[in-house]
């Protein structure tokens, strides 16, 4: 009987490995398989061009543009009630966020700049839950809804008069998405 060292049996084992290896190796086929068959798909219909310049819906411009001056609710000195023009004014957004439900949008409350600032965030915060609270009765799901108070620091008008008081105490509806 004959034997072999380790050595001489990993030789021998490389060699055998060795010789599988190259007897399994690629070769071109005799003949290539055809090509592929195009069927003709249906044609793909051109994008039209865009005919207007109209904003995209889920923009602030478009809301705007769908309901005009009712984007913005106006209040009395010291006041956080709904009265009759704010109800017509929230009835139109409630329309516009049931033609649009995906849209989230944040109500900001604002005063004018008479009052601390601690008084002025409190009311502005009343002012947009009640803004907030009326649109939740018409429909529009809260959770749609957020709110903030910016109080006296967001004026959009910078005088120091009985007009530009009114037109700073608000609640102002702002798309999000």
């Amino acid at each position: 009987m004959m034997t072999f060292s380790t050595s001489k049996a990993a030789t021998a084992a490389l060699l055998t490995s060795a010789l599988a290896l190259s007897a399994c190796s690629k070769s071109a086929p005799e003949e290539l398989p055809p090509a592929p068959i195009t069927t003709p798909g249906p044609a793909a219909a051109p994008t039209p061009a865009p005919t207007s310049s109209a904003p995209g819906v889920g923009s602030q411009a478009h809301f705007e543009g769908a309901v005009g001056q009712s984007a913005v609710v106006y209040f009395d000195t010291d006041r956080y009630n709904i009265d009759s023009s704010d109800a017509a004014s929230l009835q139109a957004q409630a329309q516009y966020f049931a033609q649009f439900p995906q849209l989230t949008f944040t109500i900001e409350g604002h005063t004018d700049e008479r009052g601390t600032r601690e008084y002025n965030l409190a009311l502005g915060e009343r002012r947009a839950n009640a803004a907030k609270n009326y649109l939740t009765s018409l429909g529009v799901a809260a959770n749609r809804i957020r709110t903030v108070s910016y109080g006296k620091e967001r004026p959009v008008a910078l005088a120091s008069n009985s007009g530009a008081w009114a037109q700073n105490r608000r609640a102002a509806s702002i798309i999000i998405n």
